[in-house]
C-alpha cells in the first residue's frame, strides 16, 4: 500500500493506531475496556509518545518540552501539538494527559477512520469493528512470507514479552501503555515470568515510563469525580407532560425535545404504578449512547417477559456483548440491501399483485393498507411464504405483547383474551408454512432467504440460537413487515398531502420505469435523488422506533449526573430530530436537508433506526423498500388522504404509526398494472379493509 506523507513520517502505523489495533477484541467486535480505565487517557499518551518519537517534543518524569512546532500533517497528532504550542508555560506529561483527555474522542475517530481507509479495520452497523478479510499486508516478513498489519503489531509485542527480544522504543512504549490499561492479560496468557518481563520492559524506556505513569495516575480521576457527583436529576411533573401540545397529536420525539430544552439532557419521568424512568434526550445523549451505551446499559432484563411470551430465550434484541455481535455477524447479509436487490424482480411482481387489488374510488385505513403492502413483499422474499391471510393477527399479538409486557401500558390479562389466544395460535399456522417451504427439496436451487440463514445458524451454533428461540426468530418477517408498513404509512400520507413532492417523485418514477423495471443501481443514483431524500425526511419527522429502554448494568456518569446500578433508562434518540440546533425549522418538511453541504443526517442526532450496538440491522433495506414502493405507487396511482391538511394524528405506542383515523383514498389509476408474476402469487391473500 502506498503511504501518505504523514503516515510515512510516523511510520506505517502510528502509536495511536497500533494501540487501537491491540485493543480490538475480534470475538466481541468491541474494544477492550477495564473498569477504571479511560481510553481517552491512553490515546493521549500514545499521541504524546508519537510526537516524542518523531522529534516534536521531549519528555521525562518531570517535564515536557517543545522541540519543533512544525505540524506533522497527521490529524490525530496535530491537535495535541497545537495545544502544547499554544501554552507558554511548561508542564509535565500528566498535565497534558489530564487536559487533552476530554478531547481525545477526535483522536480515536481519526485512528479508526485511517485504519478503515488502509483496509485494516472494517466498520459494521451498531459500532462494531472487525479486521478486514482482505487485510492490508505489511512488508515485514513473517513465517508465511508476509503478515497482516494487525498481526505484525501483535507479533512484535509477543517477541518482546515471550522471546526476550530487545524492544525498540516504540514497542516499549506500546507495552507500557497496554500494561497501564491492564489489558495485556486479556490479550495473552501471562505466566509469572511473562509478567516479570513486562515489568522490566516498562522500566526500560524513560519516555514510555513517564507517559504510562501519567496515564496510570489519571485513571482514578473519573471514578473519584463520579463518586462526588451529587446533582439531583430533574423530575418532570406529570402535569407538565399532559399540558404539552404534542401529547394530543402523539408526537413523542417532539414532546421529548421540548422537555430536553426545558430540563436538559437528563431528566426523570414518574409513571403511575411503575418505577421512575430516567430519560436521556438530545444530541449529546445520542453521542454518549452511541459510544458508551454498550459499556453501561443492557436490554436483557427489560425484555424478559416479552421473551417468555414467545417461549424464547436469548433473542437478539435481548443479547449483549459478544453473543449479540456473533448474532449480528451471522445475520448481517440477511438484511443487507444487496439481498433485496437480488429479489427486485420478485418485489416488483408482489407489489404489483397487491396494488392491483386496490379499487379506484375506495378509501382504506392507512395503517392496515400499508402493513399489508409491506408484508406482500417481505414474507415471500425473506421467508418464502405467503402470510397475508394471517399476518394481521400476528401483528396484533406482537403489539399486545409489547403493550402489556414491555411498555406495561395495559394489564397482563389482556394478552390472554380469546382474541389474543386465537392470534397466538396463528403463529403455529405461520411456522407450519415455513416448515413446509424449507425442506431440502423445496429449497434446492432457490435463492437464499432469512429463514435459511436462521436455520443454518441454529444447526451450526445451537447455543447461540437454541430451539427455544426459533419460534420468535422465525417471526422476524412479521415484525419487519409491521415496522416497514408503518413507516410506509407515514410516507404515503405525507406524499399524498404534498402535491409538489408527489409530482417530483412521480417524474422520477416515470423516467426509471419508462423502459421496464429499473435495475438496483438506479436507486443509488441521481435518478431517484428526490425520492431518497423524501424517505430520509419521513424517517426524521416520523420515526417508528422512537426510543430504546435499557437498564444500567454498570453505574456511570453522564452530563454531571450519576446513573446508578439498576436504574431504568429511556434513550430517546429521536428527540434530537426536533432540536433546532440539529435540524433548523424542525417542523418543516424539508428534503433539502440531505443535500451535499447541509447533510444534516450525518451525525448521531439523526437516529431513526436506533443507536449503538442495538441499531436496526435492516435500515438500508427499509430505506430501499420504501423508495421503491413510493415510486411504484406514484407511477400507477393518484392517491388522496384524510385528513387532507397534513395534520394527521399519530398512535405513539408501543411504536409510532399513523392513527386508525388516517385514511388513504385511491383517487385514480394512471395506468394498468401488469398481472404477470411469480407462480406463488396465487397463495393466500388478503385485501386491506375498506374504511367508510
Amino acid at each position: 500500500m502506498t503511504m501518505g506523507t504523514a503516515d510515512a513520517e510516523v511510520g506505517q502505523l502510528s502509536l495511536p493506531q497500533e494501540l487501537v489495533l491491540m485493543l480490538l477484541n475480534e470475538e466481541s467486535g468491541y474494544f477492550r475496556q477495564v473498569r477504571g480505565w479511560n481510553l481517552n487517557c491512553a490515546m493521549v499518551g500514545a499521541g504524546l509518545a508519537e510526537l516524542s518519537l518523531i522529534g516534536r517534543i521531549d519528555t521525562d518524569m518531570d517535564s515536557l518540552q517543545l522541540l519543533d512546532s512544525t505540524p506533522t500533517g497527521h490529524a490525530a497528532l496535530d491537535p495535541i501539538l497545537e495545544a502544547i504550542v499554544a501554552d507558554p508555560d511548561q508542564h509535565n506529561a500528566q498535565y497534558w494527559v489530564e487536559v487533552l483527555a476530554p478531547r481525545a474522542d477526535t483522536s480515536i475517530d481519526v485512528a479508526l477512520e485511517r485504519l478503515a481507509e488502509m483496509d485494516i479495520l472494517q466498520h459494521h452497523e451498531g459500532e462494531f469493528w472487525t479486521l478486514t478479510h482482505s487485510a492490508w499486508q505489511s512488508d515485514q516478513p513473517g513465517e508465511g512470507g508476509v503478515v497482516t498489519a494487525a498481526g505484525f503489531v501483535r507479533s512484535r509485542i509477543t517477541r518482546v514479552i515471550f522471546e526476550d527480544e530487545i524492544p525498540d522504543p516504540r514497542d516499549a512504549i506500546l507495552i507500557s501503555l497496554l500494561n497501564t490499561c491492564d489489558v495485556l492479560r486479556f490479550i495473552f496468557q501471562l505466566e509469572p515470568e511473562a509478567e516479570a518481563r513486562i515489568a522490566l520492559v516498562c522500566r526500560m524506556d524513560l519516555i514510555g515510563q513517564a507517559i504510562a505513569e501519567a496515564v496510570a495516575q489519571n485513571l482514578a480521576g473519573p471514578l473519584v469525580r463520579q463518586s462526588g457527583l451529587k446533582r439531583n436529576i430533574p423530575r418532570v411533573k406529570a402535569l407538565r407532560i399532559l399540558r404539552n401540545p404534542h401529547i394530543r397529536d402523539g408526537n413523542l420525539p417532539a414532546l421529548m425535545a421540548d422537555l430536553y430544552r426545558e430540563y436538559g439532557p437528563v431528566f426523570e419521568v414518574h409513571q403511575p404504578f411503575q418505577q421512575p424512568i430516567t430519560v436521556l434526550a438530545g444530541p449529546e445523549s445520542n453521542r454518549w449512547a452511541q459510544r458508551e451505551g454498550r459499556l453501561h446499559l443492557t436490554s436483557t432484563r427489560y425484555l424478559d417477559n416479552f421473551e417468555r411470551a414467545y417461549g424464547s430465550h436469548g433473542i437478539i434484541h435481548a443479547l449483549d456483548n459478544s453473543d449479540h455481535f456473533r448474532m449480528r455477524k451471522a445475520l448481517q447479509s440477511s438484511f443487507a440491501p444487496s439481498r433485496l436487490e437480488e429479489h427486485l424482480g420478485s418485489l416488483y411482481a408482489h407489489a404489483r399483485a397487491h396494488m392491483a387489488e386496490w379499487v379506484v374510488g375506495e378509501t382504506y385505513q392507512a395503517k392496515a393498507m400499508t402493513r399489508l403492502l409491506a408484508n406482500s413483499q417481505i414474507s415471500p422474499i425473506i421467508a418464502s411464504i405467503e402470510s397475508q391471510d394471517i399476518v394481521q393477527s400476528l401483528m396484533d399479538y406482537k403489539e399486545r405483547a409489547l403493550s402489556t409486557l414491555v411498555a406495561k401500558l395495559l394489564p397482563k390479562f389482556l394478552l390472554h383474551t380469546p382474541a389474543m389466544r386465537r392470534a397466538a395460535k396463528r403463529m403455529d399456522t405461520y411456522l407450519g408454512r415455513i416448515e413446509r417451504s424449507h425442506t431440502a427439496t423445496q429449497r434446492a436451487g432457490g435463492p437464499r432467504d432469512l429463514i435459511d440463514d436462521l436455520l443454518s445458524l441454529h444447526a451450526s451454533d445451537p447455543q447461540l440460537l437454541p430451539e427455544s428461540s426459533l419460534r420468535f426468530a422465525l417471526s422476524t418477517p412479521v415484525i419487519f413487515s409491521l415496522y416497514t408498513g408503518d413507516e410506509l404509512g407515514f410516507a404515503l400520507y405525507t406524499m399524498a398531502t404534498k402535491p409538489d413532492l408527489y409530482e417530483r417523485i412521480r417524474a422520477e418514477a416515470e423516467a426509471i420505469f419508462a423502459d421496464g423495471d429499473p435495475a438496483s443501481e438506479v436507486f443509488n443514483s441521481e435518478q431517484t435523488e428526490v425520492t431518497r431524500r423524501f424517505v430520509l425526511e419521513v424517517l426524521r419527522m416520523h420515526p417508528v422506533a422512537t426510543s430504546s429502554v435499557r437498564d444500567v448494568m454498570n453505574s456511570c456518569a453522564f452530563a454531571d449526573f450519576e446513573l446508578p446500578l439498576g436504574a431504568r433508562v429511556l434513550v430517546m434518540q429521536t428527540a434530537s430530530h426536533y432540536v433546532e440546533e440539529c435540524f433548523p425549522e424542525p417542523f418543516k418538511f424539508d428534503i433539502d436537508r440531505y443535500l451535499p453541504g447541509r447533510d444534516e443526517h450525518r451525525s448521531t442526532a439523526y437516529a431513526p433506526f436506533g443507536l449503538g450496538t442495538h441499531s436496526c440491522m435492516g435500515q438500508r433495506w427499509v430505506e430501499l423498500q420504501m423508495a421503491i414502493n413510493l415510486l411504484m405507487v406514484a407511477y400507477y396511482f393518484d392517491i388522496g388522504a384524510r385528513p387532507s391538511n397534513g395534520k394527521m394524528r399519530i398512535s405513539p405506542l408501543p411504536a409510532m404509526s399513523v392513527s386508525n383515523g388516517v385514511k388513504l383514498r385511491i383517487a385514480a389509476k394512471r395506468r394498468e398494472i401488469p398481472t404477470v408474476g411469480p407462480a406463488n402469487l396465487s397463495a393466500p391473500a388478503m385485501v386491506c379493509p375498506v374504511a367508510h
